[in-house]
């Protein structure tokens, strides 16, 4: 199946380097460019992209109130972001993650990194390294944002024993390897756990799944 993509980046060179670079992977094609996050507001409607590749700062509408405004969008639920840019801070990670993206990438990233982080959030999955998702967790994903209210601890009454397991466990940077290899399970015995405990928590992917596990008090910094 093709990765339909969405750019959205205010430097046209950038935007044109990565089309050609994700048209001629096999299994991708770029759908559409946006000079701004109104344009690509615009075009997520329009295009219905599986990724939306999207920059922080750009005039207008900046990248996270985009982000924040398609994810909010029940119309544009499939649609994942995945935030690349080249203000790597907590900060800006913690608002992207909040805001609803499923990823963030520097513009540093090679190119075999850009294409693997679009297949990974075209999947489901998201792409935070566990040193990033660490640091989140001590800087800021335990603190009280008014736009993103904290999840009671009812919300985790559904989950079975396992599945809070396991969601400790991504919540504090595992990936589904690492915590098969710590309780001597199968990778997809993982991610059918993490996918359940996502699916009863409405979480639309893994890193919100880490932002709720903190909010209920699942985890603690």
């Amino acid at each position: 199946m093709t990765i339909r993509v969405l750019l959205a980046d205010d430097q046209a060179l950038l935007r044109q380097t990565f089309s050609i670079l994700i048209n001629a992977a096999p299994d991708m094609a770029v759908v559409g460019e946006a000079a701004d996050g109104a344009q690509a507001i615009s075009l997520a409607h329009e295009q219905r992209p599986d990724v939306i590749v999207m920059d922080i700062r750009m005039p207008g509408t900046d990248g996270l109130t985009a982000t924040q405004t398609i994810c909010a969008d029940p119309d544009l639920a499939d649609i994942r972001i995945l935030i690349l840019t080249t203000f790597q801070t907590e900060q800006y990670v913690a608002r992207a993650l909040r805001a609803g993206a499923s990823g963030f990438l520097g513009k540093t990233a090679t190119t075999d990194q850009l294409l693997d982080a679009i297949r990974t959030i075209a999947d489901g999955e998201s792409l935070l390294s566990p040193q990033a998702t660490r640091l989140l967790i001590t800087r800021y994903l335990a603190s009280t944002d008014p736009q993103s209210p904290p999840q009671s601890e009812d919300a985790l009454t559904e989950l079975t024993a396992r599945e809070r397991e396991m969601a400790a466990l991504a919540a504090q940077g595992l990936s589904n390897d690492e915590i098969a290899a710590k309780l001597v399970l199968s990778t997809h015995t993982v991610r059918t756990h993490i996918q359940r405990a996502m699916t009863k928590l409405h979480a639309r992917d893994r890193a919100q799944l880490v932002v709720i596990a903190y909010q209920t008090g699942l985890a603690r910094p």
